[in-house]
């Protein structure tokens, strides 16, 4: 019997595993434990468990079983912090989690074959995608311009994603009505990427799925069902598109970034560097952002035209002066800002590099009206791109547009629901509200972005604000003790340099709740 998963096949009769065909080296407890954990994966299996029939009831030290349960993660490109496939569940024990396929021995030894062979053209040096004709379930013939017309608004929406290496329309229609698998597909066109889907009529209403798979493995991404009622087809269809896109670019974004960071460190090309840099940024954290800016300077000496990567970097800049990590505030400040200056000259036409290097001028130059401008024309080249509308919102919320503001965000929210940034999105929901005097619903939101990231600096600084200009004085209290311990630098009187507030009454009022709250003049 053998087991497929990732990339990965494990041959437990020559006890073996692979990566793409090529041998994983690890040692025979190792592959013992990973096989354990395989055949038991609908279960958590305790450490006492583990020792019985790895160790057969030896006694070995905790650190013993820790390290070899590193050793299998690194094996099979897991980590502890990252636990995509093999989790550990706190006082109970291990469990494998990744999707896994058990198989015989021939299929896996045609499985854990290299993807060297294939028929169509290679495969490109970026993410690539193919969106099939979706089926039509409905019986009805009139509902297949429904269904084409909704497939090329999706294939022009990727196509815009400039990351993306997307088949056009008439090549991926030449799968019209046939029976395929979407591996061949893959493989006939030289993507990595499949997306398929069918349109079902029930009534006055319209059902459509999609699915998003890795033709070269087979593993599904993503899958989605869409409902909506036949009074309006076209907007129906343009609802679906943008949903469909939304959903996605996320998706394709976490796959290759895994892909990435599986890959050793001395075969790593700019993209590579720019991933790996990305997934760092969305974490937030200060320790994932200081790994993120060499990442992304790295990416920019390999392809010095590489615009994304500028402005990546510059919003790293831009993150360390908003959260009172700045070591040298104006050399930083100027590095940021020279960086996404860089990003909107060479990425014109970059949705990314402009979402980016425009919310960063906006604030490392103070200019919110050139960064709304840069924000929306990103929006026009993708408007399918999430950051551009909740990153273009928050500068809204600073300038003074709050509804608008709101809008923005609600809107990036619903195109990527899933999204690792999303306390980017709920601390500018708080902003918003607090400056548009709704202070209750600021607490509400400024909480839940700092539920998923507790160092957000400007999350605590806006709960400070909100309950003291509310009298909750010891909430407010609590929170300014919080904020004092984050950036024991900030004062009332640098608020205007920490952000670029642009009324001066939304200025007046968080000078007043902090001041109140307890922030030194």
């Amino acid at each position: 019997m053998s087991f497929e998963f990732d990339d990965y096949v494990l041959d437990e009769q020559r006890r073996e595993l692979t990566l793409r065909g090529q041998p994983v080296a690890m040692g025979p407890q190792v592959f013992d434990l990973l096989l354990q954990l395989l055949n038991n994966r609908d279960r958590v299996m305790s450490r006492d468990e583990l020792l019985v029939r790895v160790w057969n009831g030896k006694i070995v030290s905790e650190s013993t079983i820790t390290s070899h349960v590193n050793a299998v993660r690194k094996a099979i490109g897991d980590s502890g912090e990252e636990q995509r496939l093999l989790r550990t569940v706190a006082r109970k024990g291990y469990r494998f989690v990744g999707q896994v396929r058990e198989c015989s021995n021939r299929e896996a030894t045609v499985a854990a074959q290299p993807f060297t062979t294939r028929s169509g053209p290679d495969l490109p040096d970026k993410p690539s995608i193919t969106v099939l004709p979706f089926q039509n379930l409905s019986g009805d013939p009139e509902q297949d311009y429904f269904a084409d017309g909704m497939v090329e608004d999706i294939i022009a929406a990727l196509s815009r994603i400039r990351w993306l290496f997307v088949i056009a329309r008439n090549s991926s229609f030449t799968f019209k009505g046939q029976r395929i698998d979407v591996q061949q597909v893959g493989q006939a066109l030289g993507v990595r990427y499949v997306l398929e889907g069918s349109v079902r009529k029930a009534g006055e209403r319209l059902r459509i799925t999609g699915q998003l798979i890795d033709a070269t493995t087979g593993e599904h991404l993503w899958a989605e069902r869409f409902e909506g009622r036949l009074d309006d087809l076209f907007e129906l269809q343009d609802q679906v598109a943008e949903s469909v896109v939304g959903a996605i670019a996320p998706q394709l974004e976490r796959a290759e970034i895994e892909r990435a960071k599986r890959k050793p460190t001395d075969s790593l090309c700019a993209y590579d560097y720019y991933l790996r840099g990305t997934a760092k940024l969305h974490n937030g954290t200060r320790e994932a952002i200081d790994q993120a800016l060499p990442l992304f300077y790295q990416a920019i000496e390999r392809d010095p035209e590489f615009a994304s990567a500028y402005g990546m970097a510059a919003w790293c800049y831009f993150w360390r002066k908003l959260n009172g990590w700045m070591l040298d505030r104006t050399e930083e400040i100027a590095e940021g800002a020279r960086l996404a200056r860089l990003a909107v000259e060479l990425g014109r036409d970059d949705a990314v590099a402009l979402t980016r290097g425009g919310h960063a001028l906006g604030h490392l130059a103070g200019d919110l009206d050139g960064g709304i401008a840069l924000l929306d024309r990103a929006r026009l080249l993708n408007p399918n791109l999430a950051p551009a509308w909740y990153l273009g919102g928050i500068l809204r919320a600073l300038r003074g547009e709050t509804q608008t503001a709101i809008d923005n965000l609600a809107h990036a929210a619903r195109l990527s629901p899933l999204d690792p940034e999303m306390f980017r999105m709920q601390v500018g929901m708080a902003l918003a509200h607090f400056f548009a005097g709704r202070l209750d619903e600021a607490v509400e939101w400024a909480d839940k972005a700092l539920g998923n990231l507790p160092s957000l600096l400007a999350a605590v600084a806006l709960l400070a604000a909100s309950h003291a200009l509310s009298g909750r004085m010891d909430s407010a209290r609590q929170a300014m003790a919080r904020l004092r311990t984050l950036d024991p630098e900030l004062r009332v009187s640098t608020l205007r340099q920490w952000l670029p507030i642009y009324r001066d009454t939304d200025l007046a009022r968080l000078a007043e709740g902090l001041k109140l709250a307890g922030l030194p003049a």
